[in-house]
């Protein structure tokens, strides 16, 4: 039963956390438009706000997935996970990319186009699609 109440708070927070990661470069997008103080300060605050959030949902989910390990051990043995770990830590390492472009916003170095957000944008939902398919279809690599 312990599996199960894991597997569901896990599931619930790497959906919440995948949506902060969808929306900040969203955020970062909009906010290259922005000329106005008034505006460059709103986005600030949005920014910050969501990163907060999402790393909130972060710590949670990684929790929870520590929680299914440690019922489950024998798992990480088997490569698909190992795999989905690795994807794990590239995923942080881009949220940890989105901190640095918040500090830049709020610093006024962002040296970034809005094109540029929108392809960074792309990683997020890369990663999600890589990680989904090895969970469900746990292949034999």
């Amino acid at each position: 039963m312990l599996y199960l109440w894991l597997k569901a708070f896990h599931v619930i927070f790497v959906v919440a956390w995948f949506a902060g990661l969808f929306y900040l470069p969203r955020l970062f997008i909009y906010h290259c438009d922005t000329t106005d103080p008034a505006g460059d300060a709103r986005f600030q605050v949005m920014e910050r706000r969501l990163f907060k959030f999402t790393v909130m949902n972060t710590v949670i989910a990684v929790i929870c997935g520590i929680g299914l390990l440690i019922v489950q051990p024998a798992w990480l043995t088997q490569h698909w996970l190992q795999l989905k770990l690795a994807l794990v830590v590239a995923l942080l390492a881009f949220q940890w990319s989105g901190w640095l472009l918040v500090v830049a916003f709020r610093d006024g170095r962002n040296r970034h186009n809005d094109r540029w957000y929108r392809w960074y944008n792309e990683i997020p939902t890369l990663l999600l699609f890589a990680i989904v398919i090895l969970v469900v279809l746990k292949p034999t690599l």
